[in-house]
């Protein structure tokens, strides 16, 4: 059974701004902020060589006509995700608890990338594997991190 791929992207957008607007705490707004654009400045450019070097192909996409890259993932649900794993990132448990999280946080949206790749069209891997996401996803939590975590020390 394949899930109509545009109605999906049309709820991630829905849901994805949704949840900005109840789960970001009003303190935290200017960390998510950063966290996104740190984030979308990782994930854009590693999308758009990812489809270039025709390991990935995303065969419904809202700007077709502009590049071939998933613009709702790599733009938008990535590091809306990446800001909300900042937000509440558990600075001040032990290290066993923040490498927990890490792990959850990159297995949970490879396993929806999984699903997507099974049950829609949306994501095609040509020659890609899960692994990968898997990897990426942890490199660009742990620079986001650390960007955000250098932006806003303490003078």
């Amino acid at each position: 059974m394949t899930i109509d791929g545009k109605n999906i992207l049309y709820f991630v957008w829905f849901i994805t701004t949704l949840s900005l607007c109840f789960f970001i705490p009003k303190s935290k707004i200017r960390l998510a902020l950063q966290a996104f654009l740190f984030s979308q400045a990782l994930t854009w450019p590693l999308g758009l060589l990812v489809v270039d070097r025709g390991l990935i192909q995303y065969p419904i996409l809202f700007f077709e006509n502009a590049n071939k890259t998933s613009f709702t993932f790599e733009y938008f649900f990535y590091p809306i995700v990446c800001a909300y794993f900042i937000v509440y990132f558990p600075n001040t448990k032990n290290l066993a608890i923040r490498a927990m999280y890490y792990i959850i946080f990159c297995s949970l949206l490879t396993a929806t990338e999984l699903f997507l790749l099974h049950n829609t069209e949306l994501i095609r891997y040509i020659h890609w594997y899960a692994y990968w996401t898997w990897i990426s996803l942890f490199v660009i939590f742990y620079v986001t991190r650390k960007l955000c975590l250098w932006f806003f020390k303490p003078t």
